[in-house]
């Protein structure tokens, strides 16, 4: 410095360091060239320690989401959009319409600034695309060699409109189980690029921020009793989660279950059930039978759902076992994941 001038963050050529994150000048300058100028909005500019805002009538929707997905940038997305979409689409799984965000970085010294300022530029790309600001948030750093690069933690708060509940508890005997598309894409994508995995592929990871899908089908079906989006775990463990809250059983039929044949292509290849790999943009919901078409209707009319289909029913199961009809006609049990199937995948 000389003569009151402060030299630019090196975005290009820098690395983070323990400065970044001591609370003096180096960590203010990295919060206002980078957090400050990217997330802009006159929430963050208020510069408090906290976010004040208005909030519509209904019941509010707090979720927080962890993000630790390697590697940080995979075909069709980076760590820094999908820790937006996934915190997004867990508010927006209650019929809750997303308001605002916080986020909290843990940054690793001797992380290259120009990969933190792309993180952060898909991170709000990702905020203004879904009309869900970032009004406030947190940077840390650790010492080299104590983190993983870059660690994101984001919290969402949203609004559920009066006469709405979307509960996973709410499955009954003779509802149907819709998915909004394709399953396994996001996993897929982060495995090709795993060093002990890699492989070709033209997939890429569907990360999406649902909250206007889920508008879209609440406005058609009002009364939908569920929704979950399958992230870690995949559609397999969500269904398991519904079926233990809801205390039934839940039936789903192999031939309905969208699969592209590259998904399949690749879980064949690895030994892995597409039934059980991570996704970041699709959505499972159930509902009553009367309502199933309407609803499918809704979800085909929007870009995010247009490969929607209905692949199952619950029934009526005191174990609350998740079945699945096989292409053979045989049943066989869709059980919880047993140890790690992908570490890592979001």
């Amino acid at each position: 410095m000389r003569d009151g001038y402060v030299r630019p963050v090196d975005f290009r050529h820098g690395r983070v360091d323990m400065t970044h994150g001591s609370g003096g000048r180096a960590m203010a300058q990295l919060i206002d060239e980078l957090f400050l100028r990217e997330f802009d909005n006159r929430w963050l500019r208020q510069m408090n320690d906290q976010a004040s805002f208005e909030v519509p009538a209904g019941r509010l929707v707090v979720a927080t989401d962890s993000h630790v997905v390697s590697p940080l940038f995979f075909p069709g997305g980076d760590i820094g959009c999908l820790s937006v979409h996934g915190t997004i689409n867990d508010v927006a799984m209650a019929g809750a319409v997303p308001l605002n965000l916080a986020a909290s970085f843990i940054l690793e010294e001797g992380f290259p600034l120009a990969d933190l300022q792309r993180i952060v530029v898909s991170m709000a790309g990702a905020a203004r695309d879904a009309g869900v600001p970032i009004v406030t948030g947190d940077t840390k750093v650790v010492e080299r060699g104590k983190g993983d690069g870059v660690f994101i933690t984001t919290t969402g708060l949203g609004v559920v409109p009066p006469g709405i509940d979307v509960s996973g508890d709410r499955a009954r005997p003779g509802d149907r189980i819709i998915v909004s598309g394709s399953i396994g894409d996001h996993g897929v994508a982060i495995m090709s690029l795993r060093e002990n995995l890699s492989f070709e592929t033209t997939i890429e990871s569907d990360t999406a921020a649902l909250h206007g899908l889920v508008a879209a089908m609440i406005a058609a079906v009002p009364d939908i009793h569920c929704l979950r989006d399958p992230t870690r775990g995949g559609l397999a463990t969500t269904l398991n989660e519904l079926a233990g809250q809801s205390g039934c059983g839940l039936l789903i039929h192999e031939a309905s279950v969208p699969v592209r044949g590259q998904v399949s292509a690749a879980c064949e290849f690895l030994g892995l059930d597409p039934l059980y790999v991570a996704n970041e943009g699709k959505l499972v919901a159930i509902c009553a039978p009367d309502d199933a078409l309407r609803l499918l209707a809704a979800m085909r009319a929007h870009p995010l759902g247009r490969d929607a289909a209905i692949i199952g029913e619950a029934i009526p199961d005191p174990h609350h076992f998740v079945q699945m009809e096989t292409s053979f006609g045989g049943r066989r049990i869709v059980d919880w994941l047993t140890g790690e199937q992908l570490p890592r995948i979001c």
